[in-house]
């Protein structure tokens, strides 16, 4: 099934790259780069391991259980049910799927109707070519659909990838079937950038990881804290990237993609007016055109800081002490994920160890997304569970432990009557003496 997937998404690569350049104006090259390559690459991944993921694991017993040997047996959970968003709408529906499908689960698939050019071709791709009853995608309105799934059925897993606060809606509606759940959510992703960072090779990287699907990335760069004494260079350079990589004008390239929808634009383009603009701030509604932008002097009581972005502006933070970039971090608490630009060991280290956040990247942005050996998911407010790799077959299979004990000994000390010399050999084996 795997292999078919595969051959599946080549035949319709064509189709997927079409329709995601309708829904967001993504060019051939971003939409392989970050949707459909990656599928390429997990299915590639899991294929490579899944006999040895799929083997009965033997377990040595403790001594009071001689002579017997446990085995981890793993099992698909069974009937999963995947709720996937709009901004990479292959990417995140279809590394889902490929990790329930390696479980040996069967999946209803509810991709966003908001990417709706993207749903209609997935689901002509999967419906068309899977048995029902193994793999589906049932489209329709997210609002009416996944409560009527949720509130009526029982699924042995679900799993959504979406906003936080859709996300408690989506946990407190499994909790009614005793279905587990796992949580890709957002938050506010913070970008630290020290002195002593390779500052030309920091602003390629952020501005890529900013501006890659103008800012719809759950674990883009949402706000940038940079040491005083280099804020302006990093900001220049920033600028100059912008301008080489999208030209002066990005709305007229083919590199720069666009706001999904009118809701989304008119939530991205209401921070504009918020703080100081440094640069960008255009716009064009009926285009659903923002222009990379960069702000500062913004405050902590701004929408603009207490939403998730989600889009192609920038906000800067400047600091003195690495104190008070925890201090900041804190006000919004447990990112998605965190990114450090930094030439010294102790001080990333620093920030590692003393922020909360699901997973994050050492002078790069984004791309720990791309490695399928590395958990992706979030912590607190950000996302309950992972997946990727191997741990999308953990995330999707129940693991049954069975003790396997041989007859041809059977101690007296087990069994009544109780005495206080079986009592003590008890406390020897255990451990207490």
């Amino acid at each position: 099934m795997l292999q078919k997937m595969e051959t599946l998404v080549r035949q319709y690569e064509p189709s997927l790259i079409e329709a995601l350049h309708k829904d967001l104006r993504k060019h051939a090259q971003e939409a392989y780069m970050t949707e459909i390559g990656g599928v390429y690459e997990e299915i590639h991944f899991i294929l490579k391991r899944l006999k040895s993921w799929m083997k009965p694991k033997t377990r040595l017993s403790p001594l009071f259980l001689f002579p017997s040997k446990g085995t981890i047996y793993p099992d698909p959970l069974g009937q999963v049910l995947i709720i996937t968003p709009w901004n990479y709408p292959v990417l995140l529906s279809l590394r889902g799927v490929i990790g329930a499908m390696a479980a040996g689960n069967t999946i209803i698939l509810k991709p966003s109707e908001v990417a709706a050019h993207t749903s209609a071709v997935l689901a002509e791709m999967i419906n068309n070519n899977f048995p029902a009853e193994y793999l589906h995608v049932l489209e329709g309105d997210g609002v009416t659909v996944v409560p009527a799934l949720l509130n009526n059925f029982h699924f042995d897993h679900v799993m959504y990838t979406g906003s936080t606060a859709v996300g408690k809606l989506i946990m407190e509606m499994c909790s009614r079937n005793l279905s587990p759940v796992t949580l890709e959510l957002g938050g506010k992703s913070p970008c630290i950038v020290t002195a002593g960072a390779n500052l030309k090779i920091a602003a390629k990287r952020i501005v890529w990881g900013k501006m890659v699907n103008a800012g719809q990335t759950c674990v883009a760069p949402d706000y940038l804290v940079v040491e005083e004494s280099i804020k302006e260079d990093l900001v220049r350079l920033i600028q100059e990237e912008i301008k080489r990589g999208y030209g002066e004008d990005p709305q007229q390239g083919d590199s720069y993609p666009r706001m999904v929808s009118d809701r989304r634009f008119e939530a991205v383009a209401k921070y504009l007016s918020q703080g100081k603009l440094v640069s960008g701030g255009k716009t064009d509604a009926a285009d659903r055109y923002i222009q990379p932008t960069i702000l500062e002097d913004v405050s902590m009581e701004d929408t603009v800081m207490k939403d998730e972005i989600f889009g192609p502006v920038l906000p800067v933070f400047t600091f003195k002490t690495d104190g008070e970039v925890l201090q900041l971090v804190e006000k919004n608490p447990y990112p998605l994920a965190l990114y450090v630009f930094s030439g010294s060991k102790s001080r990333t280290d620093y920030f590692i160890k003393n922020i909360r956040f699901g997973g994050g990247a050492v002078n790069e942005t984004i791309l720990h997304l791309g490695n399928s050996k590395l958990p992706f998911g979030g912590v607190g407010y950000s996302g309950i569970g992972s997946y990727h790799g191997k741990h999308s077959f953990d995330t999707f299979t129940h693991y049954k432990s069975v003790l396997n004990r041989a007859n041809w000994f059977e101690p007296s000390f087990r069994h009544a009557p109780f005495t206080n010399a079986k009592a003590s050999l008890w406390k020897w084996m255990l451990g207490k003496f």
